[in-house]
């Protein structure tokens, strides 16, 4: 069902400042800053060879990640995203496991404009798994 690691999520604090430190401290490639109205996000992605990281901070008053930004007011990490070849039999196989996906079960076009779903973090050891299809 899992194809490849797509990338791990980061909430940061402070957008701006995590772009920056990743750019000049690390050399990092990264993008510009998109803002998600529909998802409650800002992101940058910060490419590397074989994979992806997500600095993420809430954008507007609903933002799903705000809560989460206030129990970790230094940033953490947020979920981990893994790819899958056909989300809509993933989400089918993984209803008989009793696997919960959080929201409905409707996968959504997630910042990379591809149908995601999230896994409820208790039924995978408490990470916060997001699958994306290829």
């Amino acid at each position: 069902m899992i194809t490849k690691f797509n990338h791990v999520a980061i909430v940061v604090p402070d957008l701006n400042a995590a772009k920056k430190k990743y750019k000049e401290v690390l050399g990092a490639k990264v993008s510009k800053i998109s803002n998600y109205v529909e998802h409650g996000v800002s992101v940058v992605f910060v490419e590397l060879e074989n994979t992806k990281i997500e600095l993420m901070h809430p954008y507007g008053n609903k933002s799903p990640i705000s809560k989460f930004l206030e129990n970790n007011k230094n940033g953490s990490i947020h979920h981990i995203c893994i790819e899958v070849k056909d989300i809509k039999k993933s989400v089918e196989k993984l209803k008989k496991y009793r696997i919960r996906i959080l929201g409905d079960e409707t996968p959504k076009n997630g910042a990379h404009n591809k149908p995601v779903i999230f896994l409820h973090p208790k039924d995978f050891y408490g990470t916060l798994i997001e699958l994306e299809q290829e």
